[in-house]
């Protein structure tokens, strides 16, 4: 990866668009990139793993104003605060872990539900119509 890569470049490496890039700088979860001389933004291999994280927390679920919250954290404290963000992210983490127990449980349905089919199937298969 280049040391410094446009916002084109960005977008492409990480999958999000240029418009949500922007939107990101604008509402505080990326600090203000440098820029080149002619004004265009240019990011660096640590704006690029903080993009990945933001990425991370968005996929998981986390509220863009807990983003925010977390981004000020860490860029207005970046050598204390650590309680603060770790109970920002243990917090985030006891959530995600409840989605993955729901997510599970729909499993479990689900899979009950193609066994099902594939049983009606079996019967149709061996002894004609069946009702389920």
């Amino acid at each position: 990866m280049a040391a410094e890569l446009t916002i084109q470049q960005v977008a492409q490496e990480t999958g999000l668009s240029v418009h949500t890039l922007r939107y990101y700088e604008r509402c505080g979860l990326i600090a203000a990139v440098e820029r080149a001389t002619n004004g265009h933004r240019r990011y660096s291999v640590a704006d690029i793993r903080w993009i990945e994280f933001l990425t991370r927390l968005r996929l998981t679920g986390m509220p863009i104003r807990q983003m925010q919250q977390y981004a000020m954290l860490v860029r207005q404290y970046p050598e204390t605060a650590y309680d603060e963000r770790r109970q920002l992210l243990e917090a985030h983490r006891q959530t995600v872990l409840e989605q993955i127990q729901q997510l599970q449980e729909n499993l479990v349905a689900i899979d009950w539900k193609i066994q099902h089919y594939s049983e009606l199937e079996a019967k149709v298969q061996t002894y004609g119509t069946v009702k389920s």
